[in-house]
């Protein structure tokens, strides 16, 4: 994946040249009808051509294939929105940012709203959202999912308020509609193997290696194999994933019930995923269809098998002139580092032991039911009154156990399990008012609404085993259970005004309250969320009309502010107590008594805001034959919310605190062309474009000047962090030393640059050096269909990606000079030759860059092959087929931009059938 950089730098100009191949067809072009397209809003839709703000719509027809989790339907699809995978484990889900994000340390995920009902985005301590699975998105089957509408701008985004500063998904699911029974069978059978190894030295090599720079003891402690751990703990993994829908009407009632089931097994040995689902949705119309009632019933059940989380790092490290096994009962037979007969406990574990004798296993179910009902009044049909409850139920449990014959264990077998539930529900209520006024020729489009809904979350006390084999020794530990709860109340409208169909006019205001800013007074529980737009179909205006092949001019313009109260914890601004596990209590006489330590908290925590600024161009070509967008947009946060040291004295030395301002400005950019569209060919392509940069422009809880807020912890340094936060540079710079290289261009062992020029070297010699803000995001995809076959693609760029490879930097020779195990090397480690780990070397943020195919698909369509209401399509797909990059590293796409062995993204080969009858 190396030596790539000329082939990179061309990517843009390469994925350009696709859009110049443009074939007018004009004479066909003129026969088509024009069909609008519909978009949803929130809380509303709208025709395309009449959007005042920036808002991009991805349907069904143009979803990636493959994909097991909604988030990777669109990935690539839209202009400002980076959606990076969590790693390769299946169920792993995504990571979404939107036009780079608005926050700090509050959560930067964008709003997800899923027919109507807004997610629960809160976090456990671990980074989940249910205990047992790792995304709680991946528990929804994409296979239902008909479109996916994201708002970017505020103007857009600024009905749901409190929680939009990042932007909104709005997320539909399929309906059934009136007519014949329909039937859609699909399977797909896939093999999934990885994408490489860490560049460690093998068995003969680091032999020559240690015998050549190490001492005596260690040369002592070689072994004669020649291991590939890596090898040994990753595997080709099978999938299959399996779809039935019914959908139809009976009696005027229209319907549509999928049952879907996906089993995938992880590329690292003992992972596995599988999902049922069922999807259940039925949409009649009563009283001379004034009244419309949409209901549905969503409901999930997964399974997981989670792989132990340090067999990858042990993968990397562990001595490769080992052998797997060795002969002795107390580990299971597998070899383990000893010290004077004993389990060494401070050497690597054997990574394949670990896969084989721990067991993190889980079951998660979810219950989604919801009804709306829209009715059109009688006595007034241009107003409709909507009414919307819903009800999200999820369930998660499981345990971690591992086996007393093994290292992890050494002697003591652990049993540590987990539960979970959450609930999320919502009443929402609002009035629709729609009317023309011809005398003005002016239309009206007025709503206002109420929303209350519930969060709330809670684990039962337990206890976790340990019984030791050797003595017989059982120790219960006992857990507190806890409750937690969030109220969210908001009132909101919006009203539009579209005047000769040329002008239109968006305004609408939210006002949201949040128990999580409740602290016994009001003043910080209510926020005010306005936004305004307009929009100048230039098109419609007389002198453009004339031109024939000009589909589309609209000019957009947006402001508006959003907020942010997604932070750590459901009562970070109330004054709580925590009480003690039995294992910490008083002893006072001959009883125990429970202590409760006072928490910390700050009752000044408010919302954060963002102010958005949008102007766009809106243009199209041969009856929108070829069509885009361009986005200018800022958007500037104050009041960002921040986990920071706080000065000693208080309960915690950290707090969460209102630190500052940020601010983010970018520019963003789309096409879509259909170069040929006749009888027997379809040829569609896109490509989309942004670059926006971020910089946090003021730090009002500054200690100092130059105060940082560190972040982005990294491994070979207990509690250090290798990121910072600070006034003037991009949110998770990179805070290292500048790296001295000798002549022949390799680093120098703790050679640094002195910046201050003060003659010491220590933490004020370091610089901010790169960020994790990519300069440009590229997507491409194109699809063309020539009679009965049809193929596509989608490609992706990220220009300007920085990874601090933390696996290269916690390598060193100080492993040779231990006394009692070896641990293998980095390449470059041991090529630099390094006799310390060189955590701070900006020689370790690497650029990493990258093209990459995410979905290269050919199919053939059979046809009606038993019948005309049939229809079999066969298809063959590859995910992840390559990437070009010169990271050093095995993938150069990583959420949150530190490398320290995570487990990589399977590249993917399927085989699939779809069937309609």
């Amino acid at each position: 994946m190396r030596n790539y950089r000329t082939v990179l730098k061309i990517a843009p100009a390469f994925l350009l040249a696709g859009t110049m191949m443009i074939n007018a067809q004009q004479d066909s072009t003129t026969r088509e009808k024009k069909i609008e397209e519909v978009v949803l809003i929130g809380y509303g839709q709208r025709k395309k051509s009449d959007l005042t703000g920036s808002i991009v719509s991805v349907s069904s027809k143009d979803f990636n294939g493959g994909a097991t989790s909604p988030e990777q339907l669109i990935q690539g699809k839209a202009p400002g929105v980076a959606i990076t995978g969590n790693g390769g484990a299946p169920g792993s889900g995504s990571s979404i940012r939107i036009r780079g994000g608005a926050s700090l340390n509050a959560n930067s995920a964008p709003l997800v709203v899923i027919d109507g009902v807004p997610q629960d985005m809160s976090k456990n301590e671990d980074g989940t959202s249910i205990r047992g699975a790792s995304d709680p998105l991946a528990l929804i089957n994409p296979n239902d999912i008909e479109s996916v509408d994201i708002l970017k701008d505020a103007s857009a985004a600024a009905i749901y308020g409190n929680r939009a500063s990042n932007g909104v998904i709005l997320i539909t699911t399929k309906k059934g509609a009136a007519g014949k029974v329909k039937v859609n069978l699909s399977t797909v059978a896939s093999v999934s193997t990885r994408m490489g190894n860490v560049d460690v030295l093998n068995g003969d090599e680091y032999r020559t290696f240690v015998n050549t720079y190490g001492p005596n003891a260690a040369k002592a402690l070689l072994g004669t194999h020649n291991t590939d751990w890596q090898d040994l703990i990753y595997q080709e993994a099978w999938g299959t994933d399996n779809n039935l829908a019914v959908s139809g009407g009976i009696k005027g009632l229209p319907y549509r019930v999928s049952l879907g089931y996906n089993e995938q097994n992880g590329i690292v040995r003992t992972n596995e995923f599988r999902r049922t689902s069922l999807a259940v949705n039925l949409s009649p119309k009563f009283l001379n269809n004034h009244l419309s009632i949409n209901a549905n019933f969503k409901g999930s059940f997964t399974d997981n098998r989670f792989p132990n989380g340090g067999a990858i790092n042990n993968a990397i490290y562990f001595d490769p002139t080992q052998p797997v096994y060795m002969d002795d009962p107390r580990f299971g037979n597998y070899f383990e580092w000893l010290n004077n007969g004993s389990l060494n406990t401070v050497s690597n574990r054997n990574p394949v032991s670990l896969l084989y004798n721990t067991r993190n296993i889980s079951s998660v179910y979810r219950l989604m039911p919801s009804i709306q009902l829209d009715y059109k009044l009688h006595f007034l049909p241009e107003m409709r009154w909507n009414v919307n409850l819903a009800y999200d139920y999820s369930k998660g449990y499981g345990s971690n156990q591992t086996s007393p014959y093994s290292g992890a264990g050494n002697g003591s077998y652990s049993y540590s399990p987990y539960e979970q539930e959450k609930k999320n529900k919502l009443f929402e209520t609002y009035l629709n008012y729609v009317k023309t006024i011809s005398s003005i020729n002016t239309n009206v489009d007025l709503m206002a609404g109420h929303s209350y809904q519930d969060f709330s979350s809670a684990s039962p006390a337990g206890e976790s085993l340990l019984f030791n084999t050797n003595t017989g020794e059982t120790r219960l530990t006992p857990f507190n259970a806890y409750e937690d709860q969030l109220t969210l109340l908001s009132f909101y409208g919006r009203a539009i005004f579209t005047i000769a169909n040329k002008y239109i006019l968006t305004g609408s205001i939210r006002r949201d309250g949040s128990s999580r800013f409740y602290n016994g007074t009001t003043d910080n529980l209510w926020g005010n969320f306005p936004a305004f737009a307009f929009a100048w179909k230039i098109n419609e205006e007389g002198m453009f009309r004339d031109i024939s092949n000009l589909s589309t001019l609209k000019l957009r313009l947006g402001y508006g502010l959003t907020g942010q109260q997604e932070v750590a914890g459901m009562y970070p601004a109330y004054s709580r107590y925590k009480i003690s596990e039995e294992t910490a209590q008083y002893l006072f006489g001959n009883i125990f008594y429970p202590m409760y330590r006072p928490e910390q908290y700050n009752p000044d925590l408010t919302w954060e805001k963002t102010l958005t600024k949008n102007i766009g161009l809106d243009f199209g070509f041969f009856s929108n034959r070829i069509n885009g967008s361009i986005d200018l947009f800022q958007k500037d946060t104050s009041d960002l919310i921040a986990y920071v040291p706080v000065p000693a004295g208080g309960l915690s030395n950290y707090n969460t605190k209102n630190v500052g301002d940020m601010t983010n400005k970018g520019i963003e950019f789309t096409l879509n062309l259909t170069p040929v569209k006749n009888d027997n060919t379809t040829w569609d392509i896109n490509f989309n474009a942004t670059h926006y940069t971020s910089e946090i422009t003021s730090l009002s809880d500054a200690v100092a000047a130059d105060f940082k807020i560190p972040v982005g912890g990294i491994s070979g340094a207990v509690g250090q962090n290798i990121q910072a936060h600070s006034v003037g540079h991009a949110p998770y710079s990179f805070y290292v030393f500048r790296q001295l290289y000798d002549n022949s261009g390799k680093p120098v062992p703790g050679a640094y640059v002195d910046t201050n020029g003060d003659g010491v070297l220590n933490d004020m010699d370091k610089y901010f050096y790169k960020s994790s803000t990519p300069d440009a995001l590229l997507g491409f995809s194109t699809k063309v269909t020539y009679k009965k076959w049809d193929f596509s693609t989608a490609l992706r760029a990220v220009i300007g990606n920085y990874v601090y490879n933390n696996a290269a930097s916690n390598s060193s020779l100080a492993s040779l000079t231990t006394n009692d195990y070896l641990q293998n090397i980095y390449r470059t480690a041991a090529d630099y030759r390094f006799g310390n780990i060189q955590l701070w070397s900006d020689a370790f943020v690497e650029d990493a860059s990258f093209l990459r195919m995410d979905n290269l698909t050919v199919g053939h369509n059979f046809g009606e092959v038993f019948g005309d209401r049939t229809n079999l399509r066969v298809y063959g797909m590859a995910q992840n087929v390559f990437v070009i990059s010169d990271y050093s590293g095995v993938d150069p796409e990583i959420f949150g931009n530190i490398d320290n062995g995570f487990y990589q993204r399977p590249k993917v080969y399927s085989l699939g059938l779809n069937f309609q009858f």
